[in-house]
């Protein structure tokens, strides 16, 4: 596949925005910020989040939501790379902010469910009806790992639900075009997962033993990271190890575009056709635009 460089020096970039004035809208998890970098490749600060602010999406009042992880990871240096270490012991937990691209105002929506605070909120959808689909990826401790889940939740404060709980690491997270389903990419399984949606904010019981349905497993040691999802319903998984986007249909059928960085974290859709992809590549801090061969699927809300 063919690409181009759009901006690098950025500090572990995650959670593109297609903006409609053509500019990309990501977060910088080491920087703790979100940043706007135009189409000639030029930055500019948004916002200063703290934490570690992970994905971010635009909601139904035009509000830029944000996954923030509350400082998850130490960063470590491997040749130049950057790499997200073990979770320092000042970790608390993470949360669900709200910037307003009005006002500039930075508010937190939700740290906790049910009095149980979040521990790392990893990526975010909107569905049709403005709820949020979330996950929390949990994080690490010297004993092993907390687990993350899958959250539901309104804008305005008012609900937020865990629907699914136990799962290893809880990463990227989009909808079926029909919206009939959520699918989840669990990082240190390698694995794509999806599970059936019985009503708006509200999944299907599990059948059986297993957490949802397996779409695929990748082979060896591949990790993955965010996702997008294709309008002809293909989900697009960033990989990590094997740097670039794997294309997963539905069937459990993959196919794999190679993007040259390690930690291949994100991806996101737009121009009229939504066939231009914007890809982070988070250990060596770039930008990549690149033209895909399908549209991407357009999302219920954008800026």
């Amino acid at each position: 596949m063919e690409f181009e460089l759009v901006c690098e020096g950025l500090e572990f970039p995650e959670g593109p925005i297609a903006m409609n004035d053509g500019s990309v809208i990501l977060t910088e998890i080491k920087g703790q910020r979100l940043t706007r970098v135009r189409p000639d490749g030029s930055k500019e600060l948004v916002v200063e989040t703290g934490g570690g602010p992970n994905g971010a999406a635009i909601g139904p009042d035009g509000a830029i939501y944000i996954t923030n992880n509350g400082g998850a990871f130490q960063w470590l240096d491997n040749a130049g790379m950057t790499i997200p270490g073990p979770t320092p012991p000042s970790h608390t937990g993470g949360s669900i902010q709200r910037y307003d691209l009005t006002t500039g105002a930075l508010t937190t929506v939700y740290d906790s469910c049910d009095g149980r605070r979040l521990i790392g909120p990893n990526d975010l959808v909107f569905d049709k009806a403005g709820g949020m689909w979330f996950s929390d990826h949990g994080c690490s401790t010297p004993e092993g790992r907390k687990f993350g889940g899958v959250y539901y939740a309104k804008v305005d404060g008012s609900h937020i639900s865990r629907q699914r709980d136990h799962i290893i690491s809880p990463n990227g997270i989009g909808l079926s075009p029909d919206e009939r389903t959520v699918y989840l990419a669990d990082t240190q399984l390698g694995r794509l997962w999806s599970f059936d949606v019985a009503a708006p904010g509200e999944l299907a019981p599990a059948a059986g033993f297993a957490t949802g349905n397996v779409v695929c497993n990748l082979p060896g040691y591949q990790l993955l990271d965010s996702l997008a999802v294709e309008a002809g319903g293909k989900v697009c998984v960033a990989t990590i190890i094997n740097g670039g986007i794997t294309a997963f249909d539905p069937s459990g059928t993959t196919e794999h575009y190679a993007f040259p960085d390690l930690i291949v974290t994100n991806i996101c859709f737009g121009g009229p056709d939504m066939m231009t992809a914007w890809i982070t590549a988070s250990a060596t801090g770039k930008l990549f635009k690149a033209r895909w061969p399908r549209p991407g699927l357009k999302l219920n809300f954008n800026g």
